[in-house]
């Protein structure tokens, strides 16, 4: 880091990036990922669609099924997170209540509330998601035909339609400074 600064981890915490597709997420989480690892802080990152295909294959994308796979990308954020580890969720995670019950599991919790208008998410999607969404193709869609409950009072909040991704990720680690899961340590020079 600047000024002869380097990070450590303190504490294990999960950071849980929630919001639309296409709002800046994975983006986001690549970056921070890349700067703590740079940093050497114990990291793992649990993305949902990657969780979706290995640990929860089979779910379907009914409320039950999407709350089904938020619990379980947050018991195994909770493992990590309780034996050290600094742990990126990165996962639309749509409901409220979900997200509220695994901030109760975890504890060291941090949401972060990835946010673009759905105009800028749908002119950012190459895969063509909104489009088909849209066009009645993909039923149960969040933000065009399936409801997503915004944080009320997340720990941060990124517009991501109003600043860069490396912006925003510079915001999330200072946040996670901030809320002393982070410190920084002075690195001395050997003469």
């Amino acid at each position: 880091m600047d000024n002869g600064n380097s990070l450590k981890i303190k504490n294990g915490f999960t950071l849980w990036f929630t919001g639309l597709s296409g709002a800046g997420k994975t983006t986001i989480t690549d970056i921070v990922e890349k700067q703590l690892r740079h940093e050497q802080v114990p990291i793992e990152v649990l993305d949902g669609d990657v969780v979706r295909t290995n640990l929860s294959k089979g779910l379907g994308f009914s409320r039950e099924d999407r709350d089904t796979n938020v619990l379980r990308i947050g018991f195994v954020a909770d493992l990590l997170t309780r034996n050290g580890v600094g742990v990126i969720v990165s996962a639309i995670s749509p409901y409220k209540e979900a997200r509220d019950e695994v901030r109760r599991n975890v504890g060291d919790f941090v949401e972060v509330f990835v946010d673009a208008p759905v105009e800028v998410c749908a002119d950012r999607d190459v895969k063509g998601l909104y489009a088909k969404a849209y066009s009645g193709e993909i039923p149960e869609f969040t933000g065009v035909s399936d409801p997503y409950e915004a944080p009320a009072a997340p720990e941060l909040h990124l517009h991501t339609d109003q600043e860069e991704a490396e912006e925003s990720a510079q915001r999330v680690i200072e946040k996670l400074v901030e809320l002393d899961y982070l410190e920084r340590v002075q690195e001395t020079s050997r003469a």
